[in-house]
């Protein structure tokens, strides 16, 4: 491994244009956002260290023993942030980038790429919340950030045009093709930047662009070694000393790469991060990633050691999870949609980890296909229903989740007579781990508020026949756009209670699950119009029993004694169903 002549930024860029550098399969995806590509350039414009470079040099007779995919150029935060294959043909040698990446991408991304990020309050699934964006610098002023001196921004094309006095944004891109310092000159007299503004902003502006060309075109910026070898052994090697070292880059993206140069007949990378993309897409969307996954092959393949560490990702470990790949991804994917069908999704299944010893104990099963439908395991079904409902409400895979990862293993492959809910409550029983409430717990849900992601779960125990694979809202019972000062006090509420009618509002006291098209009809009427509207006496009562409803006034005027009363009919449900020596009843409850 040698050091080379540095090269300038155009030539790098140019390059990466025309595909003569490409990235191994070891490395992983782009992570930056644009705030650090903002700083990126701002560091290069300032004369600051961007740390060298270390490049591959693979001569064309190897090339293709080994997979390589291009630079990301237009990173979309939904639709593009994978790498795509690069398609060698073994007639010229190729440099493929070892330490860098996410630098060079990012260069690419500012000068000839797009940025597009998702808008706060936008839905993940709507395409308009992602509006492309492009980097532009300000030839006017410095920054207003204190620890930034230029002015580096993602812009959408109409945010760009919006110059005035203090702002000129310059379309960074642009700068490739002003090659010669008098073309700077020209810019900004065409653009009037020497003469509309004052002499200090005429300057900036002047010194800006000309430092801009300067460090694109003139200054050799990218210092890297070189390194020839062929043996991949040693290339990987020199991988993981350069990154699992720091802790930018995640230690899943180093393994999932040693795991990409071990597998024989599959792309790890590439099987990996679409399965990834495939299972997130299930049901109303999860939010799984490569270490999800990962951690699952160790636990489903049945390694004594499933640590995240290189050791436990050996050659023969690797070739296990390979030739399992099939049976692996078909459990996850099985034990998703289980979930989903419980009505979990991104927002309510707070933790990733839940879902592995769902998937163990399919794959223990024989990954049967109708798991999810069929009458014969309606009782089972229940069992890891349960079993995974009160796991998440008592946060058993919070901290380090491999010993109970184990356990939990451990006590499915000793119980062979359907999911083991019993058995597994048994295992932690007296430790941090235990599913068994207390009264105190079960006091402490009522605090639980509209949008937090553990109230779903509690709701799922509250109404445990209903088949969550049809559309179910949680539902303000009496209508959140109701509950306002201005509103209470116009229907007569008294001022001492205001307050806490508007306090109550979000908790689960006044919430329940409603069937979409009712909600949707409900709106914000008066609950008790709606109801007497709706039902008739012997519906109301049925109503009123599945949903809690105690038997006083339904009036606005009486909410208060209504969530209160509410309340404690909650309590008594909810310790019937946590109690756990009482948990066995209730599957069978629930069956008849």
């Amino acid at each position: 491994m040698s050091y080379q002549t540095a090269l300038t930024i155009s030539d790098v860029i140019n390059d990466i244009h025309e595909k003569k550098y490409l990235l191994p399969a070891i490395q992983r995806e782009f992570v930056w956002n644009t705030y650090q590509i903002e700083r990126l350039f701002d560091s290069l414009m300032r004369d600051y260290p961007i740390n060298s470079f270390l490049f591959w040099k693979v001569k064309k007779e190897h090339v293709k023993e080994y997979e390589f995919y291009e630079f990301l150029r237009n990173y979309h935060e939904r639709t593009k942030k994978h790498n795509p294959k690069a398609n060698v043909n073994g007639e010229e040698e190729i440099i493929a980038v070892l330490d860098g990446q996410q630098r060079m991408t990012s260069l690419y991304i500012g000068l000839r790429g797009s940025y597009a990020y998702k808008l706060p309050r936008k839905r993940y699934d709507n395409n308009e919340a992602y509006p492309n964006r492009k980097l532009y610098l300000n030839l006017l002023k410095s920054s207003p950030e204190t620890e930034l001196e230029y002015e580096f921004r993602f812009l959408t094309e109409e945010e760009s045009k919006r110059n005035n006095h203090e702002y000129f944004w310059f379309e960074v891109g642009r700068i490739l093709d002003i090659k010669e310092l008098y073309e700077v000159n020209e810019f900004l007299i065409e653009n009037d930047l020497l003469t509309n503004y004052g002499k200090d902003m005429a300057s900036f502006a002047n010194r800006t662009l000309g430092k801009l060309h300067t460090i694109i075109h003139v200054k050799p910026s990218i210092s890297y070694y070189l390194e020839t070898s062929e043996q991949l052994d040693k290339v990987l090697n020199i991988f993981i000393r350069i990154n699992s070292g720091g802790s930018v880059l995640s230690y899943s993206d180093l393994l999932l790469s040693i795991a990409t140069a071990q597998w024989e007949e599959k792309d790890a990378r590439e099987e990996i991060t679409s399965f990834v993309d495939e299972i997130n897409e299930i049901g109303n969307g999860f939010n799984f990633n490569k270490d999800f996954v990962l951690k699952t092959c160790l636990v489903l393949s049945d390694f004594r050691d499933i640590a995240f560490k290189v050791d436990n990702f050996n050659k023969s470990n690797m070739l296990k999870i390979e030739s399992n790949w099939d049976d692996i991804t078909k459990a996850i994917r099985l034990a998703i949609n289980l979930v989903s069908s419980f009505g979990f999704s991104r927002e309510t299944l707070t933790s990733n980890n839940a879902i592995i010893p769902i998937a163990y104990y399919l794959k223990s099963i024989g990954l049967p296909e109708s798991y999810e439908t069929s009458s014969k395991v309606i009782a089972d079904r229940s069992n890891v229903k349960k079993w995974l409902i009160l796991s998440l409400l008592k946060k058993v895979f919070g901290g380090q989740p491999d010993n109970t990862l184990r356990i939990i293993r451990k006590t499915i492959t000793e119980n062979s007579d359907g999911f083991p809910l019993k058995q597994i409550s048994e295992e932690f029983k007296g430790t941090n781990k235990t599913l068994n409430f207390t009264d105190e717990d079960i006091e402490n849900m009522l605090w639980s508020k509209y949008g937090q992601s553990n109230t779903f779960s509690i709701m799922s125990l509250l109404y445990p026949s209903l088949d969550f694979r049809n559309k179910f809202h949680i539902d303000h019972i009496y209508p959140k756009s109701g509950m306002t000062e201005k509103k209470l006090r116009k229907r007569g509420i008294r001022a001492e209670d205001i307050e806490t009618f508007i306090s109550y509002t979000d908790f689960i006291g006044n919430l329940q699950l409603l069937d979409a098209i009712p909600n949707i009809e409900k709106q914000n009427k008066d609950f008790d119009l709606w109801l007497t509207k709706l039902y008739n006496d012997d519906e109301i009562r049925d109503f009123s029993k599945k949903h809690f409803i105690p038997n006083v006034n339904l009036s606005l005027e009486n909410f208060i004694e209504v969530f209160d009363k509410r309340e404690r009919l909650i309590v008594d449900s909810l310790t019937k169903l946590l109690k756990m020596d009482a948990v066995t009843e209730l599957i069978e409850e629930d069956l008849n």
